[in-house]
């Protein structure tokens, strides 16, 4: 009796098993249900994570938070700046069977793969950095690269970019490259599909440079910084907030992508600045800033450090 009412119980539950089926059908039932729940992981679509509640649906429970800010759109992208690297970092390590030889200084580096993210599960614990692991914030874990260190994280399929700071270590499956934050997913679009492919380019901070303010004039205007290395930049524009300067330096790399990895946000009195630079003479500099002024609605100011 009890086992016929244990038979009858998974009959309701799962796929309306009549109880005169054959032991070996219920089996086979139940193996496959248990496995199909073992499976599950962050690339649930969409339309099955949207229904999704704590504990369930995804890997090792993890997943979004259950009452996520509304705001997350507005999260600013991490600002590269210099940082001491953390030499504990540094030293090679093992997971799973396989050795990671993690970098120990700064330098180019770009790779495309799979990005994945990590959300509720490690939310408020320790990161291999040591800081606290906050799914709000813009950073990203990765398996060698310098924590901390910067990197720019390209959706290759809709495009969009975000910046994040690299202060955690992850993922170890074989074809994963980076793992995002829950806010970094959100904001590159990860998140409906669990993945996504994407390329993964190093930011190399330099020393914020010394504006002084801008001055209003009908031709290409020259400002010396307080130094003597003689590196010069195009200032292109300011802004009083972070997230439109990073969406005006998006859309000058749109026009002029020759131009990406001379670009850079430098902050002075509360204004973002948009730079690019350094060029090696003042002729490259000016030319550069003649093609930018026909194209965008901006005029560079041409700044010798």
């Amino acid at each position: 009796m009890q086992n016929y009412f244990w038979l009858s119980n998974i009959s309701l539950r799962c796929y309306n098993i009549h109880s005169s089926l054959s032991w070996s059908i219920v089996i086979i039932s139940l193996i496959f249900l248990t496995s199909c729940s073992n499976t599950l992981n962050p690339d649930t679509t969409s339309s099955a994570i949207s229904n999704q509640k704590k504990g369930g649906g995804y890997y090792l429970d993890d997943g979004p938070g259950d009452n996520p800010p509304p705001n997350l759109a507005s999260v600013p992208d991490a600002v590269p700046r210099i940082e001491p690297l953390r030499k504990s970092n540094m030293q090679p390590y093992v997971v799973l069977g396989k050795t990671y030889t993690p970098m120990t200084t700064l330098g180019p580096y770009k790779e495309r793969g799979v990005a994945s993210w990590y959300g509720r599960r490690y939310h408020g614990k320790k990161t291999a950095s040591g800081e606290i692991y906050d799914m709000y914030e813009m950073t990203a874990a990765h398996t060698t690269l310098p924590i901390p260190s910067y990197v720019r994280v390209t959706n290759i399929k809709n495009k969009k970019s975000i910046v994040v700071r690299i202060n955690d270590r992850g993922p170890f499956l074989s074809n994963r490259l980076i793992d995002l934050s829950y806010t970094a997913a959100y904001k590159l679009d990860v998140l409906s599909g669990g993945s996504a492919w994407v390329e993964v380019e190093t930011i190399l901070p330099t020393k914020q440079l010394t504006f002084k303010p801008e001055r209003s004039t009908n031709s290409l205007d020259i400002t010396h910084a307080s130094s003597s290395t003689n590196k010069i930049y195009l200032q292109l524009a300011a802004f009083s907030a972070y997230n439109k300067a990073d969406t005006f330096i998006n859309h000058v790399r749109s026009e002029f992508p020759n131009l990406s990895n001379l670009l850079g946000i430098t902050v002075k009195n509360g204004l973002y600045k948009v730079h690019a630079g350094p060029y090696s003479n003042q002729m490259l500099a000016r030319q550069a800033a003649h093609k930018i002024s026909q194209s965008l609605p901006v005029k560079p100011l041409l700044l010798v450090q």
